[in-house]
């Protein structure tokens, strides 16, 4: 019995309430190299970068875009992020170019934005924590580019939410 003269409406449980939020976006982050490329990706929260694969080079350069590519699609990444190996200085290396501008080429392919980032360092990084995990040298090179996509994806990934 409520109050005389306001009507009272029973709550159902079952019924779902839907809220509105903005989709959080998720990173491919990409740390590329001549002959291998290590490949991170972003948590669906956005918060955490998360290992994925070491993708080992092939001679024509299209099948690593592909294969990329499908990567962007099965994660439903909104975009990439990919190191950016400048010189100690910030001079842009050689290395830098042909990174970009193949990272370039991925992000026309997938039709996502593409955020080159600083990777100055992470790979010697990486070695650090493989050493600190135990890990011999020679075990390093399956899973060294995966380390250093990590790190590069979480640095930009921390970047952005301490610019929100």
């Amino acid at each position: 019995m409520g109050q005389p003269g306001v009507r009272s409406r029973k709550l159902n449980p079952l019924r779902r309430i839907s809220i509105e939020t903005a989709p959080i976006p998720r990173y491919l982050g990409l740390d590329i190299g001549s002959k291998r490329i290590g490949v991170a990706v972003s948590d669906e929260l956005g918060f955490m970068a998360q290992p994925v694969l070491t993708l080992t080079r092939k001679r024509n350069p299209k099948d690593d875009l592909r294969s990329l590519a499908r990567l962007c699609r099965r994660f439903k990444c909104t975009g990439i992020v990919a190191g950016n190996p400048v010189h100690l200085s910030g001079e842009e290396s050689a290395q830098a170019a042909k990174s970009k501008a193949f990272a370039e080429e991925l992000a026309a392919l997938a039709g996502l934005p593409l955020h080159l980032w600083d990777e100055r360092l992470t790979t010697h990084e990486a070695h650090s924590i493989l050493y600190a995990a135990g890990k011999k040298r020679q075990e390093h090179e399956a899973v060294v580019d995966q380390v250093a996509a990590v790190l590069i994806l979480q640095s930009f990934l921390d970047a952005q939410r301490g610019s929100a």
